[in-house]
């Protein structure tokens, strides 16, 4: 797999993001639902889906769907402060759904994982993992979707970028691709940026 993308720092752990949190340095957090991804779970009706909400960061995805009465929402993030405007939010969030936790040790069955900004805070070296942890924690035919970014990045990352030929190498082996291309509804400064997935655990 040739990456495009920079070179990752030397250390992407649980204290490098729970520093960005507690000092509120947080420049991917664009503060609402992204449009793309709002328009998605619009479209969702079983409330009764398990949803893993993985390096949720401030979760306003969980919020919003908690407020649309969907009750089976898990976010999961490494870093303890990243939670807090979640439950500024949404006071009665469970608190047995907030995994402090690293993603790659989650043991769950998922029926839905929504992706939003967490593919690419991570090293490019670890998207194979990704890839194949995202299918373990899905039920057969379960669904990974959201949003990735659709060009590579010449500046050092995180984020980092990349395209939709090395997204599909890293996906195809586990997944179905019903889905992957240019989001029309992005925010203005990601217009033309972004990709909408929609993957299918095979």
């Amino acid at each position: 797999m040739n990456d495009k993308s920079s070179p990752a720092p030397e250390s992407l752990d649980a204290a490098f993001w729970e520093q960005h949190y507690e000092q509120g340095h947080t420049p991917w957090d664009i503060g609402q639902v992204s449009p793309p991804i709002r328009q998605y779970l619009d479209g969702l009706t079983d409330k009764d889906l398990l949803i893993l909400i993985p390096g949720a960061g401030h979760a306003h995805e969980a919020a919003y769907l908690h407020r649309q009465g969907f009750r089976r929402v898990m976010v999961c993030d490494w870093a303890p402060s990243a939670f807090k405007p979640l439950l500024e939010q949404a006071p009665d969030f469970p608190q047995e759904h907030l995994l402090v936790s690293d993603f790659f040790e989650l043991e769950l069955q998922a029926e839905l994982l929504l992706e939003q900004t967490f593919f690419c805070a991570i090293a490019p070296e670890q998207r194979a993992a990704y890839a194949r942890q995202a299918a373990q924690l899905l039920r057969p035919g379960g669904i990974l979707a959201g949003l990735l970014f659709a060009e590579p990045f010449e500046k050092q990352g995180p984020p980092f970028g990349g395209t939709a030929g090395e997204y599909a190498e890293y996906f195809s082996p586990w997944f179905h691709i019903e889905r992957m291309e240019l989001c029309e509804a992005s925010i203005k400064p990601r217009l033309g940026r972004e990709l909408f997935i929609e993957l299918k655990k095979r």
